[in-house]
């Protein structure tokens, strides 16, 4: 069967084949060349192998992918996929058929290989299930239960809700539909743009996928096979936000040996090398809620690292999931397992990928989200006779209020699950639904959301105007309007008595349009007093309790560290009633009279502080990509020892719809924002528009490395090309 490659201008592939199967091989194969680093990358994450050629710094990760049973769990649900879905299980058998055939062409291309001497390994058939688990197994945030564990602690349940935001570890996405009503065409369009954290290469492909069965472009997850997030057929559009739903569980156990070896569990050898499947002469028993100590799977797994010490690693799984935090160790606190959906379920929501390829219009796309499993979406759809769908997408377990909030004791009844929620639906008034994340047709599901300024200024922004195009929309991705700087400029509002250079700062402050553009010198300045009010808040004596967190696994450590909170948190803590006893304005004040000073030359020069009268937001708010290797050589090929590009400064914020996520008190460096942006036309296909930060090549130095970029910045977009003689065809395999 004849496989058809094709690229446009800016390189993304565009594969034609005969059917489904082969397209789905051709799309393995372009991506292994295509993104072979970050193939292996993700490969080793999800078997918790990543350690052996990163070093020491992944090791935290590959222990936790060791503990929480990633791989297993990735088998597993391949296993049930065999059993429940052979048509799709075949289907990703030969989407990783053509990534083992493409990796080595990849390899040679990708210079990370030879500067970490890692040799492209093999890909099973379980593998793009363990990279889709390995991608979102934190998308949940299920750590934040570990940091309200320990407000409550230690300053009481009153206090959890003053924290309560989208937290410094989760994925957030804004999303809108106008319906044909309010556009100038009478279709449907459909925008938004996925807030991941930046990495490069880019967490998402932009890809063509067509043979007789369908036409879809989209934005696939690479190593996944089909286009599951955000995807045109022609005829039908959809796209996702996360929808902030609590769905994983965390419970205190209670362990204990059993020397006679009895409850090692299943002794697993997990075929990867990595386990020993050894009971060590001892296994382990967990206590039940009806009192019974029962065995628990046990065995022990040797993580290595290179430059550093092997790790060994106990791996325990008691009824309720695998123990992912302390171990048996007879004193301080109690283990924690983790109970997720795929782990119970064994379903990973694979039925789902093929059927919405094959959509043509939305109660299709409704039914394959029916099969939608992990992580739990809020999805929009439209098509070109009408339809439209808002609806929530994936299995959230029923179980108590305290299951969702908290730790649970394992040993007590009541925390078990029973049965699964009936996916909720939303609306679409006046033509526009818009989703950021914000309380929605979510909220029975969720615990915290992201504050509403997204979601209110995009709605804001689309009621301006009785109708709307394509074109458009860039406008709305690219606003800065931070609605969230209320709080503060409040509170300096009320000041008075500062110095004249205080006051100085104030009125500018406080005529300032809340724009955070990366040309402002007041955003810099907003940005600098803001930082300097969470500092002062988070070393207040009143939370000196939360500046220690216990001494959990260093994967959780962003989701309980004060400072962050403090800085996400900041609106709530500043217009709370009362906050045990804090004097905020005497807080602001003294923040004022610091940025003042700085602005004025009167501070040292000791750090990158340079937001005075002539620094701008730009300066400081600079994207910060994660690289699996930082010390890659990024540069062109002829500069090897240069290791990074110098990043370019951003315009955005947190809360601004162009959601470029900084620390405020800790960094101004942006390492999280829009992954990708897109503009779904139902009039004309043709008339959509993509753009992800980078390119679709993640071979550094390559044309298409980085060509994107410019585009992402200025908020352009590229075209979306569906006539195949404006592309450029670049093989055709006969195979």
């Amino acid at each position: 069967m004849t496989i058809e490659i094709y690229r446009d201008a800016w390189g993304i592939p565009h594969l034609r084949a005969g059917g489904a199967r082969e397209l789905a091989r051709a799309q393995g194969r372009v991506t292994a060349v295509d993104r072979a680093w970050q193939l292996e990358v993700e490969r080793h994450r999800a078997r918790g192998t990543s350690a052996s050629f990163l070093g020491t710094e992944a090791a935290a990760w590959d222990v936790f992918a060791r503990r929480s049973r990633l791989d297993d769990t990735a088998r597993r649900c391949f296993a049930a996929l065999e059993r429940t879905d052979p048509e799709t299980a075949d289907w990703v058998r030969a989407y990783v058929d053509g990534v083992n055939e493409g990796l080595a062409e990849g390899a040679r291309r990708a210079p990370e290989f030879a500067a970490t001497g890692l040799v492209p390994g093999r890909w099973e058939p379980w593998t793009p299930l363990g990279v889709w688990l390995g991608t979102h197994i934190l998308f949940a945030g299920f750590p934040a239960k570990l940091w309200r564990e320990e407000v409550v602690r230690r300053l009481g349940d009153e206090a959890v809700g003053l924290f309560a935001t989208d937290g410094p570890g989760t994925a957030g996405s804004n999303g809108w539909l106008v319906s044909g009503e309010r556009t100038v065409t009478g279709q449907p369009v459909i925008a938004g743009d996925p807030h991941r954290f930046i990495e490069d290469p880019g967490v998402y492909q932009q890809i063509r996928l067509s043979c007789p069965e369908f036409d879809v472009v989209g934005l696939a997850v690479p190593g996944v096979p089909g286009i599951a997030h955000f995807a045109h057929t022609g005829k039908v559009a959809w796209a996702i936000t996360n929808a902030m739903a609590d769905y994983q569980d965390l419970y205190r156990e209670r362990l204990r040996r059993t020397p006679d070896g009895n409850g090692n569990g299943n002794g697993i050898g997990d075929g990867t090398g990595t386990g020993d499947g050894a009971g060590g002469g001892a296994g382990v028993e967990a206590l039940d809620p009806d009192g019974t100590w029962r065995p628990a799977a046990r065995h022990t797994e040797t993580v290595e690292v290179a430059g550093g010490d092997p790790v060994e690693v106990e791996v325990i799984e008691t009824a309720r999931g695998p123990v992912v935090i302390g171990g048996v160790t007879g004193s301080g606190d109690d283990p924690i397992s983790l109970r997720y959906p795929p782990r119970v379920t064994e379903d990973l929501g694979f039925s789902a990928l093929l059927p919405l390829l094959r959509a043509r219009e939305v109660a299709d796309v409704d039914r394959a989200f029916d099969l939608w499993a992990e992580p739990v979406n809020v999805v929009q759809a439209a098509d070109t006779e009408g339809g439209l769908l808002h609806r929530v997408a994936g299995n959230v377990p029923l179980r108590g209020r305290d299951n969702r909030t908290r730790l649970v004791p394992a040993w007590e009844p009541g925390h078990e699950w029973h049965g699964w929620h009936e996916m909720p639906r939303g609306t679409v008034e006046d033509g526009l639904a818009v989703m950021a994340n914000q309380r929605g047709p979510a909220t029975p599901l969720g615990v915290e959301f992201a504050p509403p300024h997204r979601a209110a200024r995009i709605r804001e922004l689309l009621e301006e105007r009785p109708t709307w195009s394509a074109p458009d929309m860039a406008a709305i991705h690219m606003d800065t309007h931070l609605a969230s700087a209320g709080a503060l400029l409040d509170h300096l509002a009320a000041l008075d008595g500062l110095t004249p250079q205080a006051s100085a700062l104030r009125d500018r402050l406080l005529s300032w349009d809340r724009r955070m553009t990366a040309a402002s010198t007041e955003a810099a300045q907003y940005a600098e007093l803001r930082g300097a009010v969470v500092r002062r808040l988070a070393a207040h004596p009143a939370f000196t309790a939360l500046t220690d967190p216990p001494a959990y696994p260093e994967v959780f450590r962003p989701w309980l560290a004060l400072l962050p909170r403090v800085g996400f948190a900041l609106e709530n803590l500043l217009k709370a009633d009362e906050l045990y006893g804090i004097d905020r304005a005497a807080v602001v004040r003294e923040a004022v009279a610091e940025v003042a000073a700085e602005t004025a030359g009167k501070a040292a020069a000791e750090t990158v502080k340079a937001a005075g009268a002539s620094g701008t937001w730009g300066d400081t708010h600079r994207l910060a990509p994660w690289r699996a290797l930082p010390t890659a050589a990024y540069a062109a090929p002829a500069s090897p020892a240069s290791y990074a590009y110098d990043e370019p400064g951003l315009s955005g914020d947190h809360d601004c719809v162009l959601c470029t996520s900084a620390v405020p008190g800790l960094t101004d460096l942006s390492a999280r924002g829009p992954a990708a942006r897109y503009v779904w036309d139902l009039a004309r296909r043709e008339d959509s528009r993509w753009v992800v930060p980078f390119g679709a090549s993640g071979v550094p130095g390559s044309p298409h490395h980085r060509d994107q970029l410019p585009l992402w910045l200025k908020g352009d977009l590229a075209p979306v090309v569906t006539d195949w003689e404006h592309l450029t065809k670049e093989n055709s395999d006969d195979r």
